[in-house]
């Protein structure tokens, strides 16, 4: 019996952490989040965010997870107060460019004919997809946890040694936290920056198909606003935003679309994607605690999340 009567503690309540605490408290265990910020702070609430494995590893691991996750998103689109919502749109590309090995999971998906794409652009194709409101989402998820008699304790831990003893799991969701706390040099930022603005009727999405390059363009509609993204930035640890970038930004979503030239800017949300080579989701022991590590899903988080929780879940149900 852990000294807390808790079975699992997990460390970050980002998407991940909250999706695998909700995940075990409504199986029925006794659960409970540390975090270092609240989840209204935490990475995932900058994200844009649509589902899609944005450069995951393992390849073969990703798409279960993914398509778990992509099933459960579909499933609460279904009801407005979770934040999800099936969108359809466009994603192209300014060279000849195979479709996404992905595409098929999505409704709708098919490639587009050349007067159906921006000036510039060579390629595209079409599909819905589910499309998130994370303030919106991490709230929806924290209810759950509560009504499931878990919560969320604000408490910061530079060791892992810190949670031993108090469940008899802990599963650590820290994010970039887990640099320091497992210590895992691997695990590096990519930032990213979002601006959020008065929506002028924008109904579908679009992104583009930027390969690896440090600027993103795409545009989210989120009922009244619209979130324009954005940034890839490699190394970079500045959870300030960058006014500037912020103008480029606009600048690029308002070429595609010359309505946002003139929308209201509402607010600027910054994030640090914890990417690293592969996705980590392992066991260890830990001064006879079990450890079982999720983290370093990078710009997937949202998309990988449920399907995570539910390894998660799987490997403490099986011991």
């Amino acid at each position: 019996m852990s000294r807390s009567g808790l079975d699992a503690l997990v460390i970050g309540a980002g998407v991940s952490g909250l999706t695998t605490a909700v995940r075990l408290a409504e199986a029925g265990l006794r659960v409970t989040i540390w975090a270092a910020e609240p989840p209204e702070r935490t990475n995932s609430y900058a994200a844009g965010a649509m589902w899609g494995t944005y450069h995951a590893e393992p390849v073969d691991r990703v798409g279960v997870w993914s398509a778990q996750t992509l099933e459960v998103l579909r499933q609460l689109a279904a009801d407005p107060q979770t934040g999800v919502r099936l969108v359809p749109g466009l994603e192209a590309s300014r060279e000849p460019a195979d479709p996404p090995e992905w595409g098929n999971q999505l409704d709708g998906f098919r490639m587009c004919e050349a007067s159906e794409l921006p000036y510039g652009f060579a390629t595209g194709w079409r599909y819905t997809a589910p499309l998130v409101d994370m303030p919106v989402y991490l709230g929806y998820l924290r209810g759950r946890l509560e009504e499931a008699g878990g919560g969320i304790e604000i408490r910061r831990i530079d060791s892992f040694n810190e949670a031993a003893g108090f469940a008899s799991v802990v599963v650590n969701c820290a994010g970039m936290g887990a640099r320091d706390l497992v210590p895992d040099l691997d695990l590096t930022p990519i930032r990213g920056q979002l601006v959020v603005v008065e929506n002028p009727g924008i109904t579908e999405f679009f992104s583009e198909d930027t390969g690896p390059s440090p600027d993103l363009l795409h545009f989210y509609p989120q009922g009244e606003t619209l979130v324009l993204g954005g940034t890839a930035q490699p190394g970079e640890w500045s959870r300030e935003p960058d006014l500037d970038i912020a103008a480029i930004i606009v600048a690029r979503c308002a070429d595609i679309e010359p309505r946002l030239r003139d929308a209201r800017v509402i607010e600027h949300r910054v994030g640090l994607r914890p990417t690293r080579p592969c996705v980590r989701l392992e066991e260890q022991r830990l001064a006879g605690t079990r450890l079982i590590h999720n983290y370093g899903h990078g710009g997937a988080g949202l998309s990988l999340s449920a399907g995570c929780a539910a390894e998660v879940h799987t490997r403490i149900v099986q011991g």
